[in-house]
């Protein structure tokens, strides 16, 4: 007897995935059926996590000897993709059907790199996914480099972003951000060693996640996460931990869109002289003066100018 159902991607470990009827956590295995792939898309994966799909099984009795068979992936509300910087420009799927994206970075430990932060937050802004920025380590970095934390506040609040406080080690912010997780589906991402999995722990401490340590040849993370993966909060709601990024590639901009998904040039550019203005030359560009004036940062200003070169590579 044929059982068909839906359920949502849970984890995604190459050509095989885990499946629950959310809010249930009842985990079973499925594979695909074919080669799916959804209309006009590029991406290298057609199913990612977070994705509701259908599925059918043979019985009742799933297993991975008898796994569920994915036959189709449901309209998303939203999902967060990038461009691979490398020779491939392959597109990825991290995630579907966000309620929150929270980008975890340091000021140190390892080293922020606003470009790439930027890339991220762009992509949200274009696939209408609310992002929060978490600050961690704070207690490593607080008194050591207060000029830069306070100028990084006042980059990203400035235009428009909260940014969160955190220590996974010693729990500092941590029942905000829980807070903040309850009942919705919300997304880890940042690059490697920022203490994703180490803050999903702190967040709930059933769970497991795997944890590394910082590479001392460069202060850069080592991969630890190697899957995307959902976990289930004892306090309520779902968070999806991602593989640390080194590299975030837009996906097809025109250049004459970018300004438009950061929050605070778009504003200004309503009183630019002329239109469409690239913020870049143009005479009366009141984009260009509020920089001048230090209403727009310089430093999210230069990463817009970086994104207008397609042939940028970030990492």
């Amino acid at each position: 007897m044929t059982i068909r159902g839906e359920a949502t991607v849970v984890k995604h470990t190459g050509s095989h995935y885990l499946l629950s009827c959310l809010p249930a956590w009842n985990l079973f295995p499925a594979v695909l059926r074919g080669k799916i792939r959804l209309k006009g898309s590029t991406s290298t994966n057609p199913v990612a996590v977070g994705d509701r799909v259908s599925y059918e099984a043979q019985d009742e009795n799933i297993s991975l000897e008898s796994p569920a068979v994915i036959t189709a992936v449901h309209p998303r509300n939203n999902y967060l993709i990038r461009k691979s910087t490398n020779l491939s420009r392959q597109e990825h799927i991290i995630a579907a059907n966000l309620d929150m994206a929270f980008i975890v970075a340091t000021i140190d430990f390892p080293e922020i790199k606003l470009p790439f932060l930027d890339r991220i937050l762009v992509t949200c802004e274009v696939y209408n996914i609310p992002a929060t920025i978490v600050l961690n380590k704070v207690d490593l970095y607080r008194e050591t480099h207060a000029e830069m934390l306070e100028a990084f506040h006042n980059i990203y609040e400035g235009a428009g972003y909260k940014v969160m406080e955190v220590s996974a080690l010693t729990g500092e912010g941590v029942s905000e951000l829980r807070e903040a997780c309850k009942d919705s589906l919300s997304l880890f991402c940042g690059v490697s060693g920022v203490g994703k999995s180490s803050l999903i722990k702190a967040l709930d401490p059933e769970l497991d996640p795997k944890v590394g340590e910082i590479s001392d040849a460069h202060l850069q993370g080592k991969h630890t996460t190697t899957f995307y993966e959902m976990y289930p909060l004892s306090s309520g709601g779902f968070i999806i931990d991602t593989p640390g990024l080194r590299s975030f590639g837009l996906v097809e901009l025109a250049k004459e869109e970018i300004a438009l998904y950061f929050p605070e040039m778009h504003r200004a550019s309503e009183n630019c002289r002329f239109s469409p203005c690239t913020h870049t030359h143009e005479p009366g560009c009141a984009v260009k003066e509020a920089v001048e004036e230090g209403l727009i940062s310089y430093e999210r200003y230069s990463s817009y100018l970086g994104m207008l070169d397609d042939e940028s590579k970030y990492r």
